[in-house]
Formats: structure tokens, C-alpha cells, sequence
């Protein structure tokens, strides 16, 4: 009996919380996994990569690098230096604008696998929810405020802003774990890569 206790994952204290955590992990392992068999085993992804690896290497070299000085004030000399630096500008624009486009590309070819992983992680939430709706899964260390202590203390009844829900638990859990996973996994954006399908405009062009 005591020992049938003792193996019961129900009766332990940190049981909730271990589930959602657990999920939360097989999901984001499952979803890399789609990524992987969709994108990033692809010939046409492995290009893509390369290239914004590349040109980032690159631009940064241009930035890097410095202009031999002169002690030469002569008219002819200036010319050329102003003329290098308009040359060299041109060419960091042109990187540039190569950067951004195969970054755009690489975003948009991603969304190959954004519906399937979408609908994974929409399945495993509604079980989730349907599993821990209205209970305590967690104890946070700290006593949130605001929109913070909305998303944490969701669907809980009681005074205590320090319970945790699932939803919360869960969304923590998604973010640093898939993260994570892809690092170890060599899965994370390459270096030079913009986030999303639109990125910031370039000051210069304003």
C-alpha cells in the first residue's frame, strides 16, 4: 500500500507542475521534428542558410574594416578617399538589401511548417486545458502585477496572486524550451537573419 503511494505521480507535490513541463518539452521535440521532415532537411533551406551566413560574414567585414589613413592633404587624395567611401557605402547597401531578401525568404518558406506546428501545439494546449482548467500548477517565486498577474492567475479562483496556472506555466515552458532546443539542435536562425516576414526599414532609405 505505502509503496503504491510512493510511485503515485498524482499524490506528489510537484506533479502538476512536472506534467505541463514534461509536455511542454515532448511538444516542442515533436514540433522541431515536423520543422526538421518539412524545412531544414531541404536542399533549398540548407541554401538559404548559407547565403545569409555568408553575406552577414560579410557585412560585418565591410563594417570592420577601416580605410588606410594618409598624410597626404592634397585635393587629388581626398577625391579618391571620398570616392572609395561612396564606392564602399554602395557596396554595404547592396549586402544589405541581398541580407534582407534571402532573410525574407527564408521567413516565408518557414510558414511551410507554421499551420502543422500550429495545429500541435493547439491540440496539446486544449488537453492541457482540459486537464488542469480551474487548478494550481505552480508557485511563482514573486507576486506579479498587472497584465502579468492577469495572464498568471487566469481561470484560478482565490486571492493568492502567486498561484500559477496552466496557460501561463505553459506558454514559459514553450518559449524557453523550444529555444533552447534549437540552439542544441543547430536549428536557430542563422546570425544575420531579420525576425519575421517584415522587418524594420533601413533609416538610410527614409
Amino acid at each position: 500500500m505505502a509503496t503504491s503511494q510512493l510511485f503515485n505521480l498524482s499524490s506528489y507535490k510537484y506533479s502538476d507542475s512536472l506534467t505541463v513541463v514534461g509536455i511542454s518539452f515532448c511538444t516542442a521535440i515533436v514540433c522541431e521534428a515536423i520543422s526538421w521532415l518539412l524545412i531544414y532537411r531541404t536542399n533549398s533551406y540548407k541554401s538559404l542558410r548559407s547565403s545569409i551566413d555568408k553575406a552577414a560574414k560579410k557585412l560585418e567585414t565591410m563594417k570592420t574594416e577601416t580605410p588606410n589613413s594618409s598624410s597626404s592633404s592634397s585635393s587629388s587624395v581626398a577625391k579618391v578617399k571620398i570616392s572609395n567611401k561612396k564606392s564602399k557605402t554602395k557596396k554595404i547597401d547592396r549586402v544589405e538589401t541581398s541580407l534582407k531578401e534571402s532573410s525574407r525568404d527564408l521567413s516565408l518558406f518557414k510558414f511551410k511548417s507554421g499551420a502543422v506546428v500550429a495545429l500541435v501545439l493547439f491540440v496539446v494546449f486544449g488537453l492541457l486545458n482540459s486537464l488542469f482548467e480551474g487548478k494550481v500548477v505552480a508557485k511563482l517565486p514573486f507576486k506579479p502585477f498587472g497584465i502579468v498577474m492577469k495572464m498568471s492567475h487566469r481561470g484560478l479562483h482565490g486571492d493568492d496572486v502567486t498561484d500559477c496556472s496552466m496557460p501561463f506555466l505553459y506558454f514559459l515552458c514553450s518559449i524557453s524550451i523550444r529555444t533552447n532546443l534549437q540552439k542544441f539542435l543547430g536549428f536557430a536562425p542563422p546570425r544575420g537573419a531579420s525576425s519575421g516576414l517584415f522587418p524594420m526599414p533601413d533609416p538610410k532609405t527614409n
